[in-house]
């Protein structure tokens, strides 16, 4: 079941618990993605946490927020970009993004593999899709005080096996939320340290979150090229005589 905007926006905006993960997941973002320029941005779930750093330089930024969730005007205090929409049917043409994030998406659906159909139907050929989602082991799935904590966490295997099946080539891993899940205020003041020890030490297995950047898979043609054959001519005056020279 998707959480509520409400929640997710008190989370992130109003706790320090959820200012450090969204500093954590959003720098990973960032390495990922430095820039969009001249490029279309849209994320599904509640992704507008990860998607301000790319407004400077995108073409396009598009918030798609569904309707089980509910939605909240965003940016704020600016020009409302966001929509909300069914997880199953997305208000954009076909080939329409350059990049896509999904955070909260995926993990709290009810109809993963359709998200996955309509996350490769709006994507042009060639664009690429960042899928965040819980970590099967690490601490943050294991508690429901933050939103890692509901939904379907997934190990790496299972994420890219899932990805493939719908038309995905995975291409990066990353892995953010080291710092274990509390809001005390050690580990709060702690939380840069135990990111930058997590990311050196490449422990994606101890990560609260996985990140997958993957491509939209084109397709070529299959089966046996054959020649279309030059038409013979049809030899029907074969056999007569030649005509030879006039007789003098």
């Amino acid at each position: 079941m998707h959480l509520d905007v409400l929640d997710l926006r008190n989370f992130y905006y109003r706790t320090n618990l959820g200012r450090v993960a969204q500093r954590a997941i959003r720098e990973q973002v960032r390495e990922i993605w430095p820039e969009a320029k001249g490029q279309t941005v849209a994320g599904f779930g509640f992704a507008v946490p990860l998607l301000r750093p790319l407004r400077a330089s995108a073409r396009r930024v598009v918030a798609l927020m569904p309707g089980q969730q509910g939605v909240m005007p965003w940016p704020a205090g600016e020009e409302n970009v966001s929509v909300l929409c069914e997880e199953t049917a997305w208000p954009l043409p076909d080939g329409f993004v350059d990049k896509l994030v999904l955070l909260h998406g995926l993990e709290t659906s009810e109809h993963p593999g359709a998200v996955l159909e309509e996350s490769l139907r709006v994507l042009r050929p060639g664009g690429r899709a960042l899928f965040i989602v819980p970590n099967r082991s690490g601490l943050w799935a294991r508690r429901d005080g933050t939103p890692f904590g509901f939904g379907r966490p997934y190990s790496s295997g299972q994420l890219e096996a899932q990805l493939r099946q719908h038309g995905f080539e995975p291409e990066a891993h990353r892995a953010a939320l080291f710092s274990p899940p509390t809001a005390r205020r050690f580990w709060l003041k702690t939380a840069g340290i135990w990111e930058n020890a997590g990311q050196r030490m490449s422990a994606y297995y101890a990560g609260g979150v996985l990140m997958v950047e993957a491509t939209k898979r084109v397709y070529r043609p299959t089966g046996l090229a054959t020649k279309d054959p030059r038409p013979r001519p049809l030899r029907i005056l074969d056999g007569l005589p030649q005509p030879g020279a006039e007789p003098a």
